[in-house]
């Protein structure tokens, strides 16, 4: 597949033109205060670049999980100001996506100045299964820009067919931009490139989530280690009692049957051995270390325990390549973010090449102060790095090679 990206749009020349650029900017909010900038940073060079070549830069994104209409707890203005500040001029930000607002907004953009539309899923053309609907939207969106460009660069949605990533793909000439590129070469990395020994680890609340890759990690993996929430259902197939532990009952014969195909295929499956039981959900939660095979009836499980920590380290220390999704505990409470912690310093001490798969692992990075130069790359986008290592193709990226 021959596509082409950012340096070959600035070649060609955008003084002057409008360029349509489709972000993640799905940032964290605590009410209008973005917790976590680390999207808005890493969509920051695609958009400096293009502006910097003189181009009318029009920026579309999503934030939140909205149903389809505006709703204002999820308005793009918290993200509008910090790309002002990022780029050092002000970013207006349109009152609507392809409205009145959008078209004043857009025809009044000079060069070398950049536009927000408002959240794309303010619409609900924009994530709808009809591709009438979907192209219709993209079309409009087009007609913001007429004689645009249109370039991708919002890795964490390239999964989905969406109109803003796939659609208008179809509509403008279409290229890829530098952050899907780094991203798409470093997955290769985890794919076609391997450096072993390959471990992964995997953390978070539901192994439903994650099936899918599990399935395909075990042709490919030489370790996997299980924490998190999901490790409960491990446990729970082994034969161990869990107590109040988070628990999906419904997938307890998949995870024996990946426990029966990990020792088949000879991947070493590691899960805790001891865990931070609690009585409750709770940051001040009265809680012990206990056995992973000992929860008491009353109590659950919130992090994996020293021992753990240690044996998880130890299975990282010799590693050539990682991918590390999840989280290993609640790491927004204090008292349990040990074994995130943990695992993310023993990626950082390691010599492998490291890559922290996106969403809640890329959050907790930051939140616990760890440098994030001491990974090899920190993904933007969870749900499509799991996807690719599923092994199921990416809309998104699959559009950009057919015009």
């Amino acid at each position: 597949m021959t596509v082409k990206n950012l340096d070959d749009l600035l070649s060609e020349g955008v003084q002057g033109r409008y360029v349509l650029v489709r972000s993640d900017l799905n940032v964290p909010l605590d009410g209008d205060t973005i917790t976590d900038d680390g999207r808005v940073r890493a969509a920051l060079p695609t958009i400096a670049k293009l502006a910097e070549a003189g181009a009318k830069v029009v920026v579309t994104a999503h934030l939140g999980r909205t149903k389809g209409e505006p709703d204002a707890k999820f308005s793009l203005a918290p993200v509008a100001k910090r790309l002002a500040e990022l780029l050092g001029f002000d970013v207006p930000l349109a009152g609507d996506l392809v409205g009145e607002s959008a078209k004043s907004t857009v025809a009044g953009l000079v060069d070398g100045k950049v536009a927000l539309l408002e959240n794309v899923r303010f619409d609900a053309r924009e994530t709808s299964k009809d591709a009438g609907e979907r192209a219709a939207l993209a079309g409009e969106l087009a007609a913001l820009v007429p004689g645009g460009a249109f370039v991708s660069d919002g890795f964490g949605v390239v999964h989905r067919k969406q109109a803003s990533v796939y659609d208008v793909a179809r509509a403008l000439p279409v290229y890829a931009g530098g952050l899907v590129l780094a991203e798409l070469d470093v997955l290769k990395k985890l794919t076609d490139e391997l450096a072993r020994p390959y471990v992964v680890v995997l953390g978070g609340a539901k192994v439903s989530d994650k099936l899918g890759v599990i399935a395909n990690l075990l042709t490919k993996v030489d370790r996997l280690l299980i924490g998190g929430g999901m490790a409960y259902t491990f446990l729970k197939a082994q034969g161990h009692e869990v107590g109040q532990s988070l628990l999906q009952a419904d997938q307890l014969d998949q995870v024996r049957g990946f426990l029966a195909e990990a020792e088949k295929r000879n991947v070493e499956l590691v899960l805790p051995v001891d865990v931070l039981a609690a009585t409750g959900f709770a940051p001040d939660a009265e809680h012990e270390v206990v056995d992973a095979t000992a929860i008491p009836a009353d109590r659950q499980g919130l992090d994996i325990g020293p021992k753990s920590r240690e044996l998880f380290a130890g299975k990282l220390a010799d590693a050539a390549t990682v991918f590390w999704n999840g989280p290993m505990g609640v790491f927004e409470f204090e008292a349990f973010a040990g074994g995130t912690r943990a695992v993310a310093e023993a990626l950082v001490a390691s010599d492998a090449f490291t890559v922290v798969g996106g969403g809640d692992s890329a959050a907790a990075v930051r939140q616990l102060g760890l440098p994030e130069d001491g990974f090899s790359h920190i993904s933007t986008g969870g749900g499509a790095s799991l996807e690719y290592l599923e092994g199921k193709e990416l809309p998104g990226v699959s559009v950009l090679g057919e015009n």
